[in-house]
């Protein structure tokens, strides 16, 4: 991958942390993921110091509606699901996003959503 400047500083290879097949769409492999939400995702995940399990990352159209979702937010390639196991790895997911810049997450039984395709701070549950 060439190496490229966003506003919080530069990269040369993400793939050693959050490979960009990671956030596919399981429908058709539509990987159109925003790379500065990429980057700051993977600067959440060394924050956090613990692994970041993908559940879902990039949708195409046709899977956003099977799923029933209405917002765009996978689909503009500016969000993510991550699997949280226990109440301890949610902490540290959350501190991680929330250190890395991430103000907008949804806290479900088992995964945390983030995204960043809204400047509203907001926090809410599934």
């Amino acid at each position: 991958m060439a190496k490229r400047t966003f506003v919080f500083g530069e990269f040369e290879d993400m793939t050693n942390k959050i490979a960009i097949e990671e956030m596919a769409c399981p429908c058709c492999g539509k990987k159109d993921i925003d790379l500065h939400f990429l980057w700051r995702l993977r600067l959440a995940r060394d924050l956090a110091r613990t692994p970041f399990i993908i559940t879902s990352g990039v949708r195409c159209e046709k899977h956003n509606k099977e799923i029933g979702s209405t917002s765009r937010n996978h689909v503009e390639g500016h969000a993510a699901d991550i699997a949280a196991s226990s109440g301890p790895v949610r902490g540290k997911i959350l501190k991680g996003l929330y250190n890395a810049g991430f103000t907008r997450v949804g806290i479900g039984n088992t995964f945390i959503h983030v995204d960043d395709m809204d400047k509203i701070e907001s926090c809410w549950l599934y």
